[in-house]
């Protein structure tokens, strides 16, 4: 049995248990050309120590943030004690609705969290122009796009800060992780002041975090994803359980503990092969790109102008929640990769109902009924991509 992941994460090598000379943080600082980088147990985590740092510097406590995206977003804002105002999308994209975006900032309004979803690249542009104006910070939410680039700087230094995850499936992982960055040299002071204060050493975590790391070494392979991925995803699949299917069923218990060493190691090893790895799925999304969008009906998210995104999975826009719905009747539990990213707009979600401040997000709503991912992970070979596009095309056909 073979079971293809969601996303294309970078598996691990057994040596790369093994400690070596370079630190993480030193690694990623080279990887991405910045002067530092500060490693955090969680991309929420990063969230949190940011929002903790800005929110001291400021009476304001309104933060704007989309209204599709990771719902963790949101979480990390509440549990910072700030008031979450949700944004609409642009029509058929996930970049805000920058209208709307500029009618919601205020002198109440403390930062924009502005995502670069999937891999995809925003368009930083109008954001970082209507916060300026405002006077408002730009947190860049690149969780899943380590190795993207906007106007040839990594995604992340456009904005005041950025956060990448190290979670699993995210590219690099240290199980899970985040990775905490600013062009700012006083900020990324204060941000470390707020990390050491506010996320101590938990050997209870580090140790639980550890070995979860050995499982995913041991496990994320196409043998032993039906197993750790398979059986879960269509337990809750069966049980029409959906939020748990995708992994959105999130608390608002939120850890915050210090990375330790030994994980940090493991990291810093595999990321001597991320490079190629990024170049890799890059090149094989290239040519399947060509395929996805020769499909009459469908829409497939592309970057920004000025935009480099990494290729995780790609995400399209099906004609009709309809369609969506029919092509995941089939093709969800066939162990080839196509999945949901986020099941609701955050609005829906009934842990965030009535903890959100927000107007009508139709075009949210939208995307989150229509939107459906299939994986970019090396091990889905043409054959098995090609019956994913032939079932696509055949369903808007169909239309």
């Amino acid at each position: 049995m073979r079971e293809i992941p969601p996303t294309a994460g970078l598996p691990l090598k057994w040596s790369d248990l093994l400690p070596s000379g370079e630190t993480l943080e030193q690694g990623l600082a080279g990887f991405l050309r910045v002067p530092a980088v500060q490693i955090e147990c969680s991309g929420t985590a990063a969230q949190i120590v940011t929002l903790t740092t800005l929110k001291r510097q400021s009476s304001r406590r309104k933060v704007i943030l989309p209204a599709y995206t990771c719902p963790l977003v949101a979480l990390a804002l509440l549990h910072c004690g700030l008031e979450p105002v949700l944004c609409d999308l642009q029509p058929d994209h996930f970049d805000l609705d920058h209208q709307q975006l500029a009618e919601l900032c205020d002198a109440e309004t403390l930062a924009i969290i502005a995502t670069h979803l999937g891999g995809r690249v925003a368009n930083l542009t109008p954001v970082l122009e209507i916060a300026r104006k405002h006077g408002v910070y730009v947190i860049e939410d690149a969780a899943q796009s380590l190795g993207a680039t906007w106007q040839g700087q990594p995604v992340g230094m456009a904005g005041d800060a950025g956060f990448y995850s190290l979670a699993v499936g995210k590219g690099l992982t240290t199980y899970e992780g985040g990775v905490l960055l600013t062009q700012d040299a006083a900020l990324r002071e204060q941000l470390q002041r707020t990390a050491a204060e506010i996320a101590p050493f938990k050997w209870g975590w580090e140790l639980r975090r550890s070995i979860e790391l050995l499982g995913y070494a041991a496990l994320y392979q196409p043998w032993g994803l039906p197993l750790a991925y398979g059986l879960p995803l269509r337990r809750a699949l069966k049980q029409g359980n959906l939020i748990e299917a995708v992994g959105d069923d999130f608390s608002d218990d939120i850890p915050l503990h210090r990375v330790g060493n030994w994980r940090k190691a493991v990291g810093a090893n595999a990321l001597q092969r991320l490079p190629g790895f990024i170049e890799n799925t890059r090149r094989q999304a290239e040519k399947r790109l060509a395929r996805l969008t020769a499909i009459p009906g469908i829409k497939v998210i592309t970057d920004a102008p000025d935009g480099q995104g990494t290729w995780p999975f790609f995400m399209l826009l099906m004609p009709s929640q309809k369609a969506r719905d029919t092509a995941l009747s089939t093709l969800w539990n066939s162990g080839l990769g196509v999945s949901r990213l986020y099941i609701h707009a955050l609005p829906d979600y009934p842990y965030l109902a009535g903890r959100l401040g927000a107007g009508e997000t139709p075009n949210a709503r939208d995307f989150a009924s229509r939107m459906l991912s299939i994986s970019n992970s090396l091990w889905l070979d043409d054959a098995a991509f090609e019956h994913i596009a032939s079932q696509l095309e055949l369903l808007t056909q169909s239309e």
